[in-house]
């Protein structure tokens, strides 16, 4: 699956940037092979436009915002947020041209990063209770590209197989590849839920992050899918823990995916540092990071592509979802 080439793939909110790296100019960003600039009106609100001028096609985001609106570099022709022409400088007092505009994308603040949608949204941005819950601080983890299909991503955060092996250094058990049979399994509309307990192995730096001193435990954890290309993994520890943790693939274009993750958890930075658990999760990451980049790009949609087994049971449904709404929407 090319994500380039499926305009059904428009339809779904992306998060591409945090909001505080548009604190002070417009910035360019590449969504599914489509060039945007954002930057923030005088409201405070992220916007995104096409990242060229209709005048003589130069690059938008390299020009400055004045007034909330953003002016291109080339001649100094300025727009608003809907992508309207609001000031063309060599017109003094003429009336600016109806078709002097720019195509203007949906574009909202949410969990402090700017979301695009580049059509008519199917869905809502996914709804994660614990960050509006005043007991969880959010911490930011990394945003950076990775040379991977958003769908590999995807697929390997409900392998329930696959840390035994890729983690043996940070938290699987490799002395028991067996994966654990979910507890339950359920279909959304646009997505699917998984509940299951892992056993881990805790090293010395996750046990202060989790305030435990045990070296194994058991971790209940609630993987949730959101159409096409985002989830959450709930993990609860025995003690009453909660690390939640956010994973966006944003699909730049067919090889390239903008990894967006934070988490939430429901402890405070005297208990562990975000420092501390920034720095964990990055090393999972990295461990999957690597694998991933080395796996095909072009991700087949049909089940007979590539084999299976029992616990990869999410992936194959993933694929049929997706394989139904292309096909849904030619």
């Amino acid at each position: 699956m090319l994500v380039t080439q499926h305009s059904v793939l428009q339809r779904f909110w992306y998060p591409v940037m945090p909001i505080a790296h548009l604190q002070d100019n417009p910035q360019p960003f590449q969504l599914l092979g489509q060039r945007i600039a954002l930057w923030l009106d005088e409201e405070g609100m992220p916007r995104a436009v096409r990242d060229r001028c209709c005048h003589r096609t130069a690059q938008l985001s390299m020009g400055e915002v004045i007034d909330g609106n953003l002016r291109c570099p080339y001649h100094g022709w300025a727009f608003d947020g809907t992508g309207a022409c609001v000031d063309v400088p060599q017109l003094l007092d003429q009336p600016i041209p109806k078709t002097y505009r720019l195509d203007a994308f949906a574009c909202t603040e949410r969990y402090g990063y700017a979301w695009v949608c580049l059509g008519e949204p199917l869905t809502d941005i996914p709804d994660i209770p614990e960050a509006n819950d005043s007991q969880f601080r959010r911490i930011h983890q990394f945003y950076e590209p990775w040379n991977c299909a958003g769908l590999r991503l995807m697929e390997n955060s409900f392998d329930n197989a696959h840390p035994q092996f890729v983690h043996a250094n940070t938290f699987g058990i490799q002395q028991e590849p067996v994966p654990p049979i979910p507890d339950s399994f359920e279909e959304l509309e646009f997505g699917l839920r998984l509940r299951y307990n892992l056993p881990v192995f805790n090293i010395d730096t996750q046990k202060t992050n989790l305030g435990m001193t045990e070296e194994r435990t058991m971790r209940i954890s609630e993987g949730t899918w959101f159409m096409p290309f985002a989830r959450t993994l709930k993990i609860t520890y025995p003690h009453g823990l909660i690390h939640l943790i956010f994973t966006a693939a944003t699909p730049m274009s067919d090889r390239t995916s903008q990894i967006v993750q934070f988490c939430l958890r429901n402890d405070t930075e005297a208990d562990a540092t975000a420092e501390s658990i920034i720095a964990f999760d990055r090393r999972v990451t990295l461990e999957d990071k690597e694998i991933l980049e080395g796996s095909e790009f072009d991700v087949s949609l049909s089940i007979s592509a590539e084999q299976h087994m029992m616990s990869d049971k999410p992936s194959v449904v993933m694929r049929r979802k997706l394989a139904a709404l292309l096909k849904a929407h030619g």
